[in-house]
């Protein structure tokens, strides 16, 4: 009899050892009251993170929708070719007033002629000009101007029908006209052989000129895909 309470008082303390002993199992606190689970982190991101309503797009926000109209206002017209690389001419009268094409922000402006034929520099070919960095992402460059009006400077928000400038033929014009490139910002500033134009802008001006609404960023992205931002101007400077 003794023996046999001595065995039943055995097996209850290593129960009673045995339970203590998980008492900080995973499952529960020290407490023994269910733990919290720890977020785990992957690269790039923490899982469980959401965004809440109303806070800021991330830095990789898609570029906003934007408004384009015609750049030339008045009578003008323009061909589907244009010489050495692609762009287009909008032949219009001298004086003539150009607009934005786009919504956006002023990247560069050059208010005078320091052309020289002699040199053929591809940098001062525009003379007068302004570069405009559209909220869509592309880079509207317009050329060629007679003059350039108070306000528009680098940095400065314009939006699209703003006036900007005067048809004129400053640079390596032959005739009053406005010369519009289309290209990705790239550098933004300084590469004019990407800013004066990589892909025929016509069928955007067909659209603008319709009153429809038309923006070149697929085709430039695509662009881009291909050739990437090239550091250097073109060997022959065309």
């Amino acid at each position: 009899m003794f023996s046999q309470r001595t065995r039943l008082v055995g097996v209850v303390l290593l129960v009673a050892v045995a339970a203590a002993g998980c008492g900080d199992s995973p499952a529960t606190g020290t407490s023994g009251s269910p733990a919290t689970p720890t977020a785990q982190e992957s690269p790039g991101r923490q899982l469980g993170t959401t965004a809440q309503p109303g806070s800021a797009p991330p830095s990789s926000a898609a570029p906003q929708a934007v408004k384009h109209v015609f750049p030339v206002q008045g009578k003008s017209s323009y061909g589907h070719t244009h010489h050495d690389y692609p762009a287009s001419d909008i032949i219009a009268a001298c004086g003539l007033t150009t607009v934005s094409p786009v919504d956006g922000t002023v990247l560069e402006v050059t208010r005078s002629d320091t052309y020289d034929a002699k040199v053929d520099d591809g940098a001062t070919r525009g003379g007068l000009s302004v570069s405009i960095l559209g909220g869509d992402g592309a880079r509207y460059y317009l050329s060629h101007f007679s003059s350039v009006d108070e306000g528009i400077e680098a940095g400065t928000p314009v939006r699209a029908g703003q006036p900007i400038a005067k048809v004129g033929r400053t640079g390596r014009a032959g005739a009053c006209h406005v010369h519009l490139g289309l290209s990705p910002a790239c550098q933004k500033t300084g590469d004019w052989w990407i800013r004066r134009g990589v892909i025929w802008p016509w069928s955007y001006l067909d659209a603008w000129k319709a009153g429809k609404e038309k923006s070149p960023v697929a085709e430039l992205d695509s662009w881009q895909r291909q050739h990437g931002c090239p550091a250097n101007p073109p060997q022959d400077g065309a």
